[in-house]
């Protein structure tokens, strides 16, 4: 699908700080009291339903986890969430973070480890990795600093609200509630597409006792529709979305939809690691998007390397043939994965700011 470039360009985040080592504690305020996160005080973890892969019809070897979806689950407080909200309304990061596409006008991006103290040391606590990494049924880490809590924001006026409720109220009546055209909230905000990381934790920090529809359309392997209703305040999803084609829908009827989406990868570095740049590129501050990205994929090599090497001077000290196919087949990965590495790794000047590419997906009308 063709769209076109948007009016508005992203603005740059904030500048990069190299002397700051990946999940350290943000810079705190002098004379300001910051409130302080506390799982037993602000985590609220209730055990969702879940979809397996399989469920879906995924072959065994799809993904890096036999998990597809969570239902919705409360995961943080009512207190959590204001504090959470109150650090994205915050003036400096509407001006320094703001990023908008031709497929979302308004996102803020890389900021909480600079300017949001509360929600950073939330989704860095090892009791949080631990119920994302349960619910995923795999040991995840968040993907980088930069992809914490990245926000999709919509405000609306009342009038606005109260009109689309009306709409929408009135399409029904005249429809008729078995209607398998379905209505304004049946339409997607983003088209079908897969995510860039292995999984995403979606939080909703807004109130959404008027909202209508916000739904996720999950596509399975045959091709058929599944709905999974949207959270609400507190409560999050999890989905495994790099590898499952999907899609946001509308959500009608209510003044503000603030969400916060926690992209995730394997802690391991020896399960595969299929994360692309592709929808990530021309909403970010590149300069902190690479230095993450190369950082953790070096990471990688690294310990890849140290095992073949250990296990090559093991295999020598017991007196075994060295195995050709076998160290072949692994520089033949290595390779793989720094060539893989390279591609996303696109120079600054050919990234278009603010256009993300569509993928064509054969669409699928979801139904009510």
């Amino acid at each position: 699908m063709a769209h076109s470039k948007p009016e508005v360009e992203a603005s740059r985040a904030y500048p990069h700080d190299s002397s700051s080592p990946m999940g350290t504690q943000p810079p705190q305020r002098v004379g300001i009291q910051v409130p302080q996160f506390d799982p037993v005080k602000h985590l609220a973890f209730q055990v969702p339903k879940t979809l397996m892969m399989s469920d879906l019809g995924f072959a065994d070897d799809v993904g890096v986890s036999p998990v597809a979806v969570t239902y919705p689950f409360q995961l943080f407080t009512r207190e959590a969430t204001q504090i959470m909200r109150s650090e994205v309304l915050k003036p400096e990061v509407r001006e320094s973070c703001t990023f908008s596409s031709n497929i979302a006008a308004n996102q803020l991006r890389g900021y909480a480890k600079e300017h949001a103290p509360f929600t950073y040391a939330a989704w860095r606590h090892p009791k949080t990795h631990a119920i994302v990494s349960k619910l995923a049924g795999v040991d995840l880490i968040p993907w980088s600093d930069y992809e914490i809590a990245h926000i999709n924001l919509s405000v609306k006026t009342e009038e606005q609200a109260q009109a689309e409720r009306e709409a929408h109220n009135a399409q029904r009546l005249h429809e008729g509630e078995g209607s398998a055209q379905g209505t304004e909230k049946d339409k997607p905000v983003v088209g079908w597409h897969t995510d860039s990381y292995p999984f995403v934790c979606v939080l909703m920090l807004s109130d959404c006792t008027d909202m209508i529809g916000g739904e996720t359309a999950i596509r399975t392997a045959k091709g058929d529709v599944i709905r999974v209703r949207g959270p609400t305040e507190g409560c999050a999803i999890i989905l495994q979305g790099r590898y499952i084609t999907h899609q946001a829908l509308r959500a009608l009827g209510a003044k503000e939809r603030i969400t916060a989406v926690t992209s995730w990868r394997p802690r391991s570095p020896f399960l595969k690691d299929d994360s692309v740049l592709r929808t990530v590129r021309p909403v970010s501050d590149l300069n902190e998007l690479y230095y993450d990205f190369a950082e953790y994929r070096l990471k990688m090599i690294e310990e890849r390397s140290r095992r073949e090497y250990e296990e090559l001077r093991a295999r020598r000290a017991r007196g075994e043939k060295f195995n050709t196919l076998e160290h072949k087949a692994f520089l033949g990965a290595m390779a793989d994965f720094m060539n893989h590495t390279n591609r996303e790794i696109v120079e600054e000047w050919m990234v278009p700011k603010g256009y993300i590419e569509t993928i064509d997906v054969p669409d699928v009308v979801v139904g009510v």
